[in-house]
Parts: structure tokens; C-alpha cells; sequence
């Protein structure tokens, strides 16, 4: 059926987050392969959420999937509106969370997507950073994040 109306497409983040020497590190991914941002930096898990499953439950199995880990303690951040320019193909919704506790060790699960798996001081990131998730990054660096943002319009 036809309405007219574009669609929205839903993806859920997890940044997992640490202490580090010189203040709060996030893990990072260098994408590879994937036909979106690649050689780009980005979250060590996210994902489109599945038919069914809710931003948070996605956000667990982002983070089983892409990086085997579990019991993933999650602290939402900001829900981004995101678009560029307007195609109906492009209007996104993400949810973007943090973590700082989970079960297991972090490692690259899914090796033909991410060519390394990092640690990055929130005031010292690598470029190039997916710019979306660079501008929820340099909102959590600056304490500046809101429950609500948007992106591209």
C-alpha cells in the first residue's frame, strides 16, 4: 500500500565507554567493507533495529554480534533524527547508548566489517569519525548531549 509518507529506518548504537589515564575512552571500530563510511571510525556495535524488537534490545544484539559481548548495562544518551536531504530512503531514527559494564572481552567478531577495534580518549578521537556519531561523541565530551538531536537538516 502506498501513503505517500516516507519511511523511517531505526538503528540502535552502543559506545562502551571506560576510564582511561587521561579521562573517559570510547571503543571504537574502523569500518571496512560495508558500502557505508568505510575506513570511517564509529561504534563498536550498532545496527539496524529488527521487525518486533525494541532500540534497547537491538542494542544487546549489536553488541553480542559485533563484539561477543553480554549483559550489556545500558545508559541511553539521545535519539537522533537524522536525514540527508530529505530522500525517503534516508530519514533515520537512532538511538544511541552507553555502556560501562558488560560480560566478556570486546573483539572483533564480524572481521570482513571492522578492520580494528580500539580504545580513544572522548578528547582525542581519530579522524575520520562517521559524522553523525562524532557530533553524539563530542556532545558526551562536552557534557552537552540532549535526550533529543537531530542531524543533516
Amino acid at each position: 500500500m502506498t501513503h505517500g509518507r516516507f519511511v523511517v529506518v531505526p538503528a540502535s548504537y552502543v559506545l562502551l565507554m571506560r576510564d582511561g589515564d587521561t579521562g573517559p575512552e570510547v571503543l571504537l571500530q574502523l569500518r571496512q567493507n560495508t558500502g557505508y563510511m568505510d575506513d570511517h571510525w564509529a561504534a563498536a556495535a550498532a545496527g539496524h533495529v529488527e521487525k518486533g524488537e525494541t532500540a534497547y534490545d537491538a542494542a544487546h544484539r549489536e553488541a553480542l554480534e559485533e563484539l561477543g559481548v553480554t549483559d550489556v548495562e545500558l545508559t541511553f544518551v539521545t535519539a537522533m533524527q537524522r536525514t540527508r536531504g530529505g530522500e525517503p530512503i534516508d530519514e533515520r531514527i537512532d538511538f544511541f547508548f552507553t555502556a560501562r559494564s558488560w560480560a566478556g572481552e570486546p573483539r572483533i567478531v564480524e572481521t570482513e566489517k571492522a578492520a580494528e577495534l580500539r580504545w580513544w580518549a572522548l578528547d582525542a578521537l581519530p579522524d575520520p569519525v562517521v559524522p553523525h556519531e562524532r557530533a553524539v561523541l563530542d556532545g558526551l565530551r562536552t557534557g552537552t548531549a540532549t535526550a533529543y538531536s537531530t542531524f543533516g537538516f
